[in-house]
């Protein structure tokens, strides 16, 4: 970094320096993965946190599948956040976390969306007839074998009596974030998403919540990964669990867990 300062004397400019060295010297960088959900929420804690430690924060976002698989392929990663804990579950048994370093950050809820403002709730039973619903559309899902998203809302609707009423109907995405941007462009009339992504955009509706007993729970944990520790990896951990990033999270909807 070089401070330029025409107007000022050589000693005023050796002193900025010199004030500034400290900070510099602190500032770091830590690399987090983590689901597409978590979008939203962690673009507000990344401008918290660096203007509070002065570090810089670098998010990486996708389907947690995707994000586990790079990680087990040597993704420089310092801090995985997924929305599934069976895939947390493979990192931890590639002895890729840091002993002690895991724990459930989050819960979140699951919700069938409409595309628009204004469309009318439906009561979810089983048996419910989506495919009448739907008519021609299509059910917009995460990847409904490997994205946490999609896999809970396919237990979600076979436990309803739904699934195989729509199955030939789903048009699966990367992400759950891909599947509420299909809703919400109106390119599928419905959508199966977290609750938290149907507060992030305006065209949707939730016009139901999915019971809690009708899919696994959700649970995101948070896994410090091995083979690098920084400054800026513990300050990050230390923020997400202190009052500023509870308070992010719980803003956005999501069920913060732990004390």
């Amino acid at each position: 970094m070089r401070v330029v300062c025409p107007t000022c004397a050589d000693g005023l400019v050796l002193g900025a320096l010199m004030a500034l060295a400290p900070a510099m010297a602190l500032g770091d960088t830590v690399t987090v993965f983590a689901a597409a959900s978590l979008t939203t929420a962690l673009a507000e804690i990344e401008a918290g946190f660096e203007a509070t430690t002065g570090h810089d924060l670098v998010v990486a976002l996708a389907g947690s599948s995707a994000l586990a698989q790079q990680i087990r392929q040597g993704a420089p990663a310092d801090i995985f956040i997924s929305a599934s804990t069976d895939w947390m579950d493979v990192i931890a048994a590639d002895g890729l976390i840091e002993p002690g370093g895991r724990f459930d950050l989050l819960g979140n809820s699951l919700v069938l969306i409409a595309h628009g403002r204004d469309a009318a709730p439906v009561a979810l039973a089983p048996g419910f007839d989506l495919a009448a619903q739907l008519g021609e559309g299509r059910l917009a899902m995460a990847l409904i074998d490997a994205v946490p998203a999609g896999i809970y809302g396919k237990a979600a609707l076979e436990h309803l009596e739904i699934w195989d009423g729509v199955a030939d109907q789903v048009a699966q995405t990367d992400n759950v974030r891909a599947a509420l941007a299909l809703v919400a462009l109106g390119e599928a009339p419905f959508g199966i998403v977290y609750a938290t992504d149907a507060n992030a955009v305006d065209n949707v509706t939730t016009i139901a919540t999915f019971p809690p007993d009708s899919h696994p729970p959700i649970v995101y944990p948070l896994a410090d990964l091995a083979g690098r520790d920084t400054v800026a990896e513990a300050a990050l951990i230390a923020y997400l669990q202190g009052g500023a990033g509870r308070a992010t999270f719980a803003r956005h909807g999501f069920v913060v867990l732990g004390d």
